[in-house]
């Protein structure tokens, strides 16, 4: 029985050859490393928010993970705690007493839909979320 010509030494495919197609269409997103600690970070930081209404936590949890997920992908690297705090203040969560459903209502739904996701992470500005400093954030 012979072996196999290992995968070292053997001529790359065709189709293995071809590159990774850039971002830049709306729903394509931008990828970067452990996105998914985004959302372990978001679900952490708003564990310390109070939500008039609990079915609210789900969604917003989700939006901020992915808003931070974001920015760090614009950054080059994984996300951070910097990144989700950035995601809170620009939607007014960090400094609200309370979460409302006033301040909820740009999440609604987002943890039961990839269409409303990609839309939400999509209207975000990317330059925004890049320009915002460091030391506003402590």
């Amino acid at each position: 029985m012979e072996t196999g010509t290992s995968e070292f030494s053997r001529t790359p495919k065709p189709g293995l050859l071809r590159s990774v197609p850039a971002a830049g269409q709306a729903g394509r997103g931008t990828q970067a490393p452990g996105e998914g600690f985004a959302l372990t970070i978001a679900e952490r930081e708003c564990a310390k928010l109070n939500f008039e209404h609990e079915h609210d936590r789900r969604d917003v949890i989700l939006g901020v993970g992915l808003v931070a997920a974001k920015r760090a992908s614009l950054i080059g690297r994984g996300p951070q705690l910097g990144d989700v705090k950035v995601a809170m203040d620009l939607f007014g969560l960090r400094g609200a007493p309370s979460i409302d459903h006033q301040l909820s209502a740009p999440f609604r739904g987002l943890a039961h839909s990839y269409v409303l996701q990609r839309e939400f992470v999509d209207a975000v500005d990317g330059t925004t979320l890049v320009a915002t400093e460091i030391a506003t954030l402590l």
